[in-house]
């Protein structure tokens, strides 16, 4: 018995749909993983880093310290270094370093010296980090987006503080950013 012309054309039809089928999802196919191959990334601007900064030296110079301040982006990368007149050469390096020890433990340098004070001098032997207080993390709507260091004051604290001073005064800005 021969088949009805109909149920051709329903076989004809069921194997057009199969090859377009086919033909969409493989067109489809490159960017359903384009979306798992990459990841949308938060930057700071070199604005934000720069009155970080500036504002976390002024706190410094009201309490009469010479302080540097630096501020790196979430790769660690250096966005803005102020060194005060007066403030000790040194004290690049050591403001870099705690604001690396942020990046790299994704807390305050006090924090990280107090959580992990076990490796304290083994981390202080990592290229560019150092386990002191004085760094701090910049986060914008919940995501860390760079770290703040500042050395100089005399003691963490206080240079904690001043780092502190900075980001209070980008507080809403970096709490409303989307």
């Amino acid at each position: 018995m021969r088949p009805r012309p109909t149920s051709r054309i329903r076989q004809g039809n069921a194997a057009l749909i199969a090859v377009l089928a086919g033909a969409l999802l493989a067109a489809a196919a490159p960017g359903a993983h384009a979306d798992e191959d990459m990841i949308a990334v938060r930057q700071i601007t070199p604005e934000l880093a720069r009155e970080i900064a500036w504002k976390a030296m002024q706190s410094c110079r009201k309490h009469g310290y010479q302080v540097t301040v630096a501020v790196v982006d979430r790769a660690g990368i250096l966005q803005v270094l102020m060194r005060d007149t007066l403030a000790a050469p040194y004290t690049i390096q050591i403001a870099q370093e705690k604001a690396h020890a942020v990046i790299l433990s994704g807390v305050s340098s006090g924090e990280f010296v107090r959580n992990r004070s076990d490796i304290r001098m083994e981390m202080d032997h990592v290229k560019g980090i150092i386990m002191l207080r004085g760094g701090l993390p910049i986060r914008a709507a919940g995501m860390l987006v760079g770290a703040v260091g500042v050395a100089g004051a005399p003691g963490g604290d206080k240079d904690e503080a001043c780092a502190r001073a900075g980001l209070n005064a980008v507080r809403e800005r970096l709490d409303f950013a989307q």
